[in-house]
């Protein structure tokens, strides 16, 4: 159990310290930016999207067919619950830091959001590892995937609503490290709560569905080019093979 930790520790400090990576891109061309954050999200929803149905739902079903229906019920409140909770705080994932939805009064809403965002990741991951190894791992990657481009529309928030570059990076790396708290919860709970991964994995894969199909995908319809849009299945395709890969580790 103490390698699990450590993975697990390790794991949401590198998902703290990467999502920041990608406020890099805000020094790119608008045309050099809008390609790789396409590419960025389209290896994200085929990451997202490989890691529920290659490693989480095979997972889900070797706990048996009585339990599967109660999963089913849990990975369709993991989707509402994403959902209800974007609606709550007024506040959905932008991916352009031109974003029009988010007026700079939203500043401190973005903080809020992204923190209570970044802990369910720490609790996700957690579960994940609890599992086993490669499932916490290609878990981590599909987090990883999806936090940069969400990085990027939040630092976009904070410099809009007036706070200097330093200090919107500073406040975001603060509100990624709440996924170390929500990795802690899960590990001190564990003993407490035997079995929680079974519950948790449903949670983790209604909340992926939920980003990679609600708030991702609409992101990539907005370029139609045959040629993008090829390159963006491409992509995707590329993601899912990756986590064929981490099955394999199994």
């Amino acid at each position: 159990m103490t390698s699990v930790a450590l993975y697990t520790v390790g794991s949401v400090l590198l998902v703290s310290a990467v999502s920041l990576a990608g406020i890099a891109l805000i020094g790119l061309s608008d045309d050099a930016f809008a390609r790789a954050l396409s590419i960025l999200i389209s290896f994200a929803v085929g990451g997202l999207l490989g890691d529920v149905f290659i490693h989480i739902l095979p997972e889900i079903s070797s706990y048996g067919p009585e339990f599967f229906q109660s999963a089913s019920l849990i990975i369709l409140g993991g989707i509402l619950l994403s959902f209800l909770l974007e609606k709550i705080i007024h506040w959905r994932h932008c991916h352009s830091p031109d974003c029009p939805e988010h007026p700079r009064a939203l500043g401190l809403v973005s903080l809020f959001g992204d923190a209570v965002h970044n802990f369910s990741d720490g609790l996700l991951i957690a579960g994940s590892y609890l599992v086993n190894v490669p499932t916490g791992i290609a878990t981590t990657l599909a987090v990883v995937l999806h936090e940069i481009p969400q990085e990027i529309g939040d630092y976009a928030i904070l410099r809009h609503s007036g706070y200097t570059r330093s200090r919107a990076i500073f406040l975001n790396f603060l509100t990624a490290l709440m996924a170390v708290a929500g990795a802690t919860l899960v590990l001190l709970l564990q003993k407490t709560l035997p079995n929680m991964e079974r519950y948790l994995l449903p949670l983790v894969a209604g909340n992926f569905l939920y980003i990679a199909i609600a708030d991702l995908l609409p992101e990539l319809h907005k370029q139609t080019r045959a040629i993008r849009s090829a390159m963006q299945l491409l992509v995707a395709l590329a993601g899912v093979a990756v986590m064929f890969a981490f099955r394999a580790m199994e």
